[in-house]
């Protein structure tokens, strides 16, 4: 029924309502999440190469030995303090011992060696590794105010004799500029990692020393090393650090590393002994008789310096970030894997329950159809060819390619044909609510072929008079193809496990567009389909739910529909239905504070989509990220060892989700590779939706390609006729009966935003299609 005095139809008031908001989705934030993707990128990098690359080992690590033809003799025989430009080397003095620290600053065993120092009076030279530095600058400042001297030990502890040389300038580069960062000094000594004394230098240690002279430094070497790295215990560590002889020495112990509790305890030790035989402990430039070898850095790297303190701080705090966001969404995958398991199994034993008598009396079918003409034909013929009686209602909405004809023109009995211009899904449906004869309604998108049984199973359950609507089971036709088996697979093992839950839960949230039932008495108490959301079905339901009525999942009426065959068909039907869903689950938030039926839904089921269906994927990505990082800079046998096993719960979940739906599992084959393009692909949808919600943009009817691979049935005898005949209806009915009082004892405290237009936190994720003579497309699922 129509009321001319109602004011204009809930459509355009929204249009009115809406006008100001955008229409197009925004642009920028795909920049903006480029950009983040890249900036993580860029942090992993920094993170793994510094951190995983190479790192601090043991002295013993790196030594491998070689040939040495080309180190002049001058060098191999000569002091340990080396230019690599000339080959002239120099000796500290007799009873001298210029006494080293390598691989810190520890903030452990740094401070206590520190103030071993402080206590007997004597300063040393601390080769300090980049990302140390980066890591605790406090301390390096702290060995320069106690009068130390600092040289550099690369940036990752690296053989310098081992790598190419770009990264060698690389290495050297990125440890002078963390000192600088840190301290607003530079350095011109440098030991090189895992070296010795003159006599081990290899050729390519020759050829580092040498590129390292070029660059200004002086290359460090040892002529006593107090083992203390192998921890031998403290009387060999004292009795390798103590010289034979006055000739002076250059002692190599570490403050990092490791365990230095005996390195602490020897120097305690060493120190007062050495001073005993009249030796004088120092630093290497006081002890060889050179000019101090800390400068004050340029401003420039200075700067660059701190810069570079800063990123690897930032990226040591993402590594930690993202390790959180792993164990969140681990801790969600496998929470659904157990949940939607048990949900299934004990959903398997109420398989043939009793809803009461055979439900008899006839239905009407309401098909709404825009631009159907690929798949209307097989869509009509498979419901007349259904087993329980029924009235079909084609409901065309504006159609420009001759649907409605082309039903009319079939002439089959029990079809009635309803032209209307174009107003939308919802209007299409409402108007077919309108027109239905009986009690029971089933809704079946123009894309859609019911079996026999189809709409006999799907309406059984209303021999409960607690039941309010009843979701069919969806199946994808056109599997052709990768991205056909990707979508069957998500049909089967996605929504169908999901809805097992859901209805064990009594939390429904989606009747599917392509196979639904439902009662007229809850269709009415709601107020009909509302276009307040782009996921139409999945308000309805909602509404439905918190009005008090149950609804089930019937899986043995099962429709076959057709799906996107191409990504960009794929990505906008998603897109919809994401952004949709999140639009309802805003909508009918209120619910998590009602009780009974309404708080099922908000409690159990909203909570479930918000875990599993937002938060999850917008977490997803987070671990294939670390992976690919796990799998450069970590174990990656550990992290394929995790894939698989990751990948075998999905498998296993697979295999009995096609077991329960009497599936053929061979399409699980592609399960693996679904991973790398599918996968992600959901991931940036709901990216997306996400955005768009936020950002309060408006997005219209997206219809789907129809592709004609839908089969028409093979002839049979209908039931008896119920009518046949052509209307023209200009505009909805029920729509329009949609009173204040209905939208209040839908939504209760909600119905305020609904009419004000007000959407608090959200931005305005409403924003009805306004259709605009636009199109919509098909069913939604979740």
């Amino acid at each position: 029924m129509t009321n001319a005095s109602a004011g204009p139809p809930p459509t355009e008031r929204s249009r009115k309502r809406h006008s100001a908001v955008r229409t197009r989705p925004l642009r920028t934030h795909w920049l903006l999440l480029t950009t983040l993707l890249l900036t993580l990128g860029v942090a992993l990098l920094l993170q793994g190469y510094t951190q995983h690359m190479f790192g601090i080992s043991d002295d013993g690590a790196g030594a491998g030995g070689g040939p040495a033809g080309r180190v002049p003799a001058a060098v191999a025989h000569g002091g340990p303090v080396v230019d690599g430009v000339t080959g002239r080397t120099a000796r500290p003095k007799a009873h001298t011992v210029a006494l080293t620290f390598d691989d810190g600053p520890d903030p452990v065993w740094t401070p206590k060696i520190l103030a071993v120092l402080r206590r007997h009076h004597v300063h040393a030279t601390f080769f300090v590794v980049g990302t140390q530095v980066a890591a605790h600058p406090g301390l390096v400042r702290q060995i320069l105010a106690d009068g130390n001297e600092i040289g550099i030990h690369t940036f990752t502890h690296a053989n310098l004799g081992k790598i190419p040389g770009w990264q060698r300038s690389v290495e050297l580069r990125e440890a002078q500029l963390a000192l600088a960062g840190a301290t607003g000094r530079t350095s011109s000594l440098l030991r090189p990692p895992y070296s010795a004394g003159n006599d081990a230098l290899t050729d390519k240690d020759w050829t580092a020393v040498r590129a390292a002279g070029a660059a200004g430094y002086l290359t460090v070497l040892t002529t006593l090393d107090s083992d203390d790295w192998k921890h031998p215990g403290v009387a060999r560590i004292l009795a390798n650090a103590t010289p034979h002889g006055t000739a002076g020495q250059v002692l190599l112990m570490h403050d990092a590393g490791g365990d230095r509790s005996q390195t602490v305890a020897a120097l305690d030790r060493l120190l007062p002994q050495l001073a005993a035989r009249g030796f004088r402990v120092t630093t290497v430039s006081a002890a060889v008789g050179i000019s101090t070898p800390m400068a004050a850095a340029s401003s420039g790297d200075h700067w660059l310096g701190r810069g570079l303190l800063a990123a690897l701080t930032g990226s040591a705090w993402v590594i930690r970030i993202i390790g959180w966001l792993m164990y969140a969404a681990g801790a969600l995958a496998v929470l659904r894997a157990v949940a939607v398991l048990l949900a299934a199994r004990r959903h398997l034993r109420r398989r043939g329950r009793a809803w009461g008598p055979p439900m008899t009396a006839p239905v009407t079918v309401i098909v709404p159809a825009y631009n159907e003409s690929a798949g209307i034909e097989a869509a009509v013929r498979s419901l007349l060819a259904s087993d329980h009686p029924v009235e079909i209602v084609v409901v065309d909405d504006g159609s420009t390619d001759g649907t409605a004809d082309l039903v009319q023109s079939l002439g089959l009995p029990g079809v009635r044909v309803i032209r209307q211009a174009n107003a939308g899904k919802p209007a299409a449906l409402n108007t077919g609510i309108a027109a239905a004869s009986h009690d029971l309604l089933v809704m079946v998108d123009g894309d859609t072929v019911f079996e026999p049984g189809t709409v006999r199973a799907l309406v059984q359950p209303f021999a409960d008079p607690r039941v309010g609507a009843v979701s069919g089971n969806a199946k994808v036709v056109n599997r052709g193809g990768l991205l056909g088996r990707w979508q069957h697979i998500e049909y089967v093992v996605g929504f169908n496990l999901d809805r097992r839950l859901f209805d064990l839960g009594q939390c429904m949230p989606t009747v599917p567009g392509a196979v639904g039932a439902f009662r007229r008495d809850a269709l009415t108490r709601v107020g009909g389909v509302s276009d307040a959301t782009l996921a139409e079905d999945t308000d309805l339901t909602m509404a439905i739910c918190r009005d008090g009525w149950r609804v089930v999942y019937e899986e043995n009426a099962i429709a076959w529909t057709e799906a996107p065959a191409s990504l960009g068909a794929l990505w906008k039907q998603r897109y919809r239905w994401c952004y949709g869903t999140m639009q309802a689950m805003w909508k009918h938030r209120g619910a998590v504070l009602r009780s009974g039926a309404a708080g099922k839904l908000g409690r159990r089921g909203l909570t479930y989509l918000l875990l599993f269906q937002v938060l999850l994927p917008l977490l997803a990505p987070v671990v294939d990220l670390f992976a690919i990082y796990g799998l450069i800079f970590l174990d990656p046998v550990r992290i394929a060892a995790l894939w698989l096993g990751f990948l075998a719960v999905q498998l296993a979940m697979g295999m009995y989700a096609f077991r329960l739906d009497g599936e053929s599992p061979k399409p699980l084959w592609t399960l693996p590779l679904q991973q790398f393009v599918y996968r992600q692909l959901m991931y940036l949808v709901v990216i997306q939706s996400v955005v768009t919600a936020l950002a309060g943009t408006r997005l219209r009817w997206q219809r789907m390609e129809r592709y004609g691979s839908l089969t028409v049935p093979p002839p049979t005898s209908p039931p008896p006729p119920m009518m046949s005949s052509t209307q023209t209806v200009p505009a909805p009915t029920l729509a329009d009966a949609w009173t204040e009082q209905a939208r209040s004892a839908a939504y209760g405290s909600d119905a305020q935003y609904l009419r004000s237009g007000e959407t608090p936190g959200l931005g305005d994720p409403w924003n009805p299609s306004g259709h605009d003579g636009g199109t919509w497309g098909s069913g939604h699922g979740i």
